[in-house]
């Protein structure tokens, strides 16, 4: 998402929004709290949540490009530093496998990817598809590291692709966010929002593409201080 888009949606008010609430920068406990609007300037009303969820193990550093100056002093976001994103970002399609990504499928409102044994998302910096799904047997592979999209642990089996760093892309600004299944409960990410299978599979039911849901992602004092500025919802108490 460019500078500009994101400027943009910073001042606009989306009609569809997966707001979640870190407790601090460096704390991985979070809320997630679903909003949708009937329309721009109409009030806001609570969808899906709230839910507990886990952020990255340090968690979270400001997203690459995010343009906000009440944001300069945190923590910028890298690849491995096991923080999520914080800022506002696009939740741009979802993915799955098993019987939970194929009822998830059936309903789906957003792009939807079947996660197969070659289905893999770029994590290598020095890749020409650093933070991009792909399919191994149709690109040119030429990475040394990569994140497998049809996982052992369940953990992927629903998700939603958060459209972080991608226009441009930014090698080293981090890759393959997702929203996905914790591997436990309080057990934190390597820069994901997780939070429970039950709990994911009603958000990914709930999104749609129509309404162009984006997700926000701060520490809670911080949203605080942007919430009327940018004009979105009370918030997670």
């Amino acid at each position: 998402m460019s500078l500009k888009a994101q400027a943009s949606l910073a001042c606009r008010l989306p009609t569809q929004l997966v707001l979640v609430l870190g407790e601090a920068w460096d704390s991985p406990a979070a809320t997630l709290q679903c909003f949708a609007s009937a329309s721009p300037g109409l009030p806001w009303q609570a969808g899906p949540g709230p839910f507990r969820a886990v952020l990255g193990r340090a968690g979270m550093a400001v997203g690459s490009g995010f343009p906000d100056a009440r944001l300069s002093a945190a923590p910028l976001k890298r690849e491995g530093d096991g923080r999520s994103p914080a800022g506002i970002f696009p939740v741009t399609g979802l993915f799955g496998y098993g019987s939970a990504g194929e009822a998830v499928a059936r309903v789906a409102r957003l792009p939807f990817l079947a996660a197969t044994p070659d289905l893999k998302c770029i994590d290598d910096p020095a890749s020409r598809h650093y933070n991009r799904i792909v399919d191994q047997r149709r690109v040119d592979k030429d990475w040394r590291s990569c994140e497998d999209m049809l996982r052992r642990d369940g953990r992927y089996e629903v998700g939603a692709v958060v459209g972080y760093n991608g226009d441009p892309v930014v090698p080293g600004a981090g890759s393959c966010i997702f929203l996905h299944i914790w591997e436990a409960p309080g057990v934190p990410t390597a820069g994901c929002t997780a939070l429970a299978r039950e709990d994911m599979l009603a958000l990914a039911t709930w999104l749609d593409g129509t309404l162009a849901p984006v997700l926000v992602q701060l520490p809670h004092a911080v949203y605080q201080t942007v919430r009327e500025p940018w004009r979105l919802p009370g918030g997670v108490e």
